[in-house]
């Protein structure tokens, strides 16, 4: 097992763009990362200069304080698991376990026993005479991840492993993985554009756009302390709501009415003096005002319910409202970068299930104002953000320029 430090990695294609840009991510040993993001965001093309697949344009690699960037992917010691499983199809199992084994020139016993102890594991031992063309699409991934923990490899990489798979079956898989990686100890970078296999799998996440590392922590500081717009829309489903706000002193005007936020949160947002910003609330943080304890702190305010959907333990209510351009606009940029995720006009509540609000409903709404965010319209940073609970943020502004300066 073995450490992996990403310094300042940049990478170029022919035509000057950048997939990924000063790009820094230390993976400790026997730790399991995720990178995340959207299609396009320089997850993959990361995760293939770590194995040796793509070339470096600058910074550094080190695997194991060892700098690898010359170094061609079999003297890496890396095993990467794909998305299509990559499977000889003449094979059986156990020689597709094997085939890293022979290649190495390992053979007789202690072949088969690497070859058993992984099937064991993967509980594959009744299917190691079969041919991967009989196997469900979960046992394929079994088999896969068999011929990478065979290998005694210094780190594993998954690159989308589970995107084939059913919904079911990409929960079954996720456990095992999660089991397995805890079980071996094994230092893991993980691919994926799925942000549940994200915050279920990773001790931390690396959350990426376009190229730039966004924040580094870990599921719960992403989800509690996003650094910015970009990743507080992108963690949580449904998303976060973001609406237009005022502040003055501790009270925030909201479309729907005015409510009391946090002192510590006012003087944070009053830094950048601006006259308008964007709040972010999570749909988990409002209530049906009627069936909330009057000692839970927080505000309420009135608003016409639109759409109401019922799903038995909760409900979730739609209710919708008007932003000026200068939010607006940003929300639209915001979809374009989140692959389309909509982010329409409308604030989402989540409600108790034995909430009797309807459609057409003038409700009294509760919400948790202390989690409330408040973001700069112009840059997307998080004015509110409790820095000593956010992992690692870059410098945004820094960040932007360069950006500003490759997209001329």
């Amino acid at each position: 097992m073995a450490s992996i430090e990403m310094k300042n990695i940049v990478k170029k294609y022919g035509d000057g763009f950048p997939a990924v840009n000063n790009v820094s991510i230390d993976v400790a040993d026997g730790e399991f990362v995720i990178l995340v993001g959207p299609s396009g965001c320089g997850k993959s093309t990361l995760l293939r200069m770590i194995v040796g697949l793509e070339d470096i344009t600058s910074g550094e690699m080190v695997i194991g304080e060892k700098k690898v960037n010359d170094l061609a992917p079999r003297d890496r010691n890396l095993a990467m698991v794909f998305q299509n499983y990559a499977l000889y199809p003449h094979l059986t199992v156990y020689e597709n376990i094997a085939f890293p084994l022979r290649l190495a020139g390992t053979d007789g016993k202690e072949l088969d026993e690497k070859v058993r102890s992984a099937s064991k594991t993967l509980e594959l031992d009744e299917h190691l005479d079969r041919k991967p063309g009989n196997l469900s699409g979960g046992q394929r991934q079994r088999v896969a991840m068999g011929r990478a923990i065979v290998r005694d490899a210094d780190a594993f990489l998954f690159d989308e492993p589970l995107s084939n798979l059913d919904a079911k079956l990409r929960g079954q898989m996720r456990s095992e993985i999660s089991r397995l990686q805890k079980k071996l100890g094994i230092t893991t970078v993980y691919v994926t554009h799925d942000q549940t296999e994200a915050m279920t799998l990773g001790d931390r996440v690396a959350v990426l756009k376009r190229g730039f590392l966004q924040q580094l922590a870990s599921p719960r500081e992403l989800y509690t302390n996003p650094g910015n717009l970009f990743v507080a829309g992108f963690i949580g489903s449904p998303p976060m709501n973001f609406l237009p706000a005022t502040v003055k002193g501790n009270s925030v005007k909201l479309p729907f009415g005015t409510v009391e936020i946090p002192e510590d949160k006012a003087k944070k947002a009053s830094r950048k003096k601006k006259d308008l910003l964007i709040a972010g609330i999570r749909p988990e943080h409002f209530e049906d005002a009627s069936v909330v304890d009057p000692s839970k702190k927080g505000s309420t305010f009135r608003a016409q319910v639109d759409v109401v959907e019922w799903l038995g333990n909760e409900a979730y209510a739609y209710i919708p409202f008007e932003a000026p351009p200068e939010v607006q606009k940003q929300l639209e940029q915001l979809e374009r970068d989140l692959d389309g995720e909509s982010l329409r006009t409308q604030l989402v509540v989540s409600l108790d299930g034995a909430s009797m609000v309807k459609e057409g409903d003038d409700a009294e709404i509760w919400v948790d104002t202390s989690k409330m965010h408040l973001f700069d319209p112009e840059t997307g940073e998080n004015l509110t953000i409790d820095l000593d609970n956010a992992g690692e943020i870059p410098n945004h502004d820094e960040a932007g320029v360069v950006e500003a300066q490759e997209a001329v």
